[in-house]
């Protein structure tokens, strides 16, 4: 399948022009800037082999949109004491990947898994962003079929795989291409670095929320949805980011 066909190109087009009503250029360049500060947070406390201390831990999760509410799970749960060793293990492991991701992804067995690849994707992209990218479930929720991505690429193209790393390897593949096909034609050139993809993908999964509330709700209840660029913080981790 050729890069035009994964991505559908006029949907990709439409869903900027609708977030455009709702966010503007400089609130997208705004993010993508925070997401470059989140990034040197990861590498910060990432960049090099060592035991992660419990705050540390504690600075990574609430960094993560599904995981900031779950930090007593990670740190007084069964995995605390493995965790650290874990996240070494997929930052650092010679094994392709989707291999790493595997073995991560497994050993979170006891949580959702939806969490479970959020938590693998952001430690990777958020550690090293120009070789890893974004799964999480706003992306692609393999169960409900949802997320930005299949909003942007063909039906044809099948987002999941038989396994979590073989989906991550596919949610990559269609991540790049969106990315690479919004360069040309201007959707995803957002702030500098490899973050445009991803406000770009927040913003078409804002807007898709957007759309899907106003249909099942009423005007009361659409007005406790947060504003179009608090809704992508949110999604990416930096809403009111802590220091």
């Amino acid at each position: 399948m050729s890069e035009g066909q994964v991505v559908d190109t006029e949907s990709a087009q439409e869903f900027m022009r609708e977030a455009l009503g709702k966010i503007t250029e400089a609130e997208q360049n705004a993010i993508a800037f925070e997401l470059q500060k989140k990034h040197a947070r990861f590498r910060e406390l990432l960049a090099e082999p060592r035991r992660l201390s419990a705050d540390e831990l504690r600075v990574l999760l609430r960094a993560i949109f599904s995981t900031r509410r779950r930090v007593p799970d990670f740190l007084d749960g069964p995995v605390a004491g493995e965790l650290p060793a874990w996240i070494d293990d997929l930052l650092r492991s010679d094994a392709p990947v989707a291999e790493r991701f595997q073995v991560f992804y497994d050993r979170l067995a006891g949580f959702p898994d939806t969490l479970r690849h959020d938590l693998a994707s952001e430690l990777l992209h958020f550690t090293s962003p120009d070789d890893y990218w974004l799964w999480t479930r706003w992306v692609w929720d393999r169960t409900t079929r949802t997320g930005a991505l299949p909003l942007v690429t063909q039906e044809e193209y099948e987002l999941s795989g038989e396994t979590a790393g073989e989906t991550y390897l596919r949610v990559g593949r269609a991540t790049a291409f969106v990315h690479e096909t919004g360069k040309a034609a201007g959707f995803t050139r957002i702030g500098e670095g490899a973050f445009g993809v991803d406000v770009y993908l927040a913003c078409v999964y804002g807007v898709y929320v957007y759309t899907t509330v106003r249909m099942r709700m009423t005007q009361e209840f659409n007005r406790v949805i947060p504003p179009l660029p608090e809704l992508c913080r949110r999604f990416l981790g930096v809403y009111r980011m802590e220091s």
